[in-house]
């Protein structure tokens, strides 16, 4: 299996010896040893992949990158974080999604009603089985914690991802935003409740149904 490390905080340094990683298409800055890159259709699932994420919005270009050596990605300076998955899954958006074992599973499923953003629709990215995946954020990622006891209410242009016992649901509500007159029309949130981890960003993309 492929070895992760960062350098800093926005360089992902991958060592491979003979295995493979799939990662975003035209993410690799730099390699030494011998490796091979080939791009795949929708996420790397074939043509139905690659059908339903065009009906979904959820876009992913990606490339298989094998070999010996270690190749080190990047994308537009954007923040890396390592998640380790242990037959378990992660929910990301495709466009916060750098880097994964190839023997992780990729799909795409439904999330319900929100206010959908530029590559942040009504469907997310999902990685699932056994291995590592570099998920990306627009500035420094913070990791919460949702128990429950503590359900947590998330603005959807921060949100990057979740793992864990998780239940989601979309509602529309009052924000420091709509109270300060700011707010552009309806506003969103997403709750989670049961126990587990969502990432966010300290940067909000912009959501259509109103500012969050």
């Amino acid at each position: 299996m492929a070895t992760f490390r960062l350098q800093g905080s926005k360089v992902l340094a991958v060592s491979m010896t003979g295995d493979a990683v799939k990662a975003k298409n035209g993410s690799m800055v730099a390699y030494d040893g011998q490796m091979a890159f080939k791009k795949m259709g929708g996420g790397g699932e074939g043509l139905r992949g690659m059908v339903t994420r065009r009906l979904t919005g959820e876009q992913m270009e990606v490339m298989e990158v094998r070999g010996q050596g270690t190749c080190w990605f990047a994308d537009r300076a954007s923040e890396i974080n390592l998640v380790s998955l242990h037959g378990d899954k992660l929910w990301v958006e495709a466009s916060n999604l750098l880097c994964t074992d190839a023997g992780l599973r990729t799909g795409t499923t439904f999330t319900g009603m929100r206010g959908g953003a530029t590559g942040n629709g009504l469907f997310t990215t999902t990685v699932e089985g056994t291995g590592q995946a570099a998920i990306m954020s627009d500035g420094p990622a913070v990791v919460l914690r949702v128990t429950p006891q503590y359900p947590l209410q998330v603005d959807p242009g921060a949100y990057i991802a979740h793992q864990g016992n998780l239940q989601q649901h979309f509602q529309s509500g009052v924000t420091f935003r709509t109270l300060m007159g700011e707010g552009g029309g309806e506003a969103f949130q997403i709750r989670f409740e049961g126990d587990g981890l969502v990432y966010v960003q300290p940067s909000e993309r912009n959501t259509i149904g109103g500012d969050v």
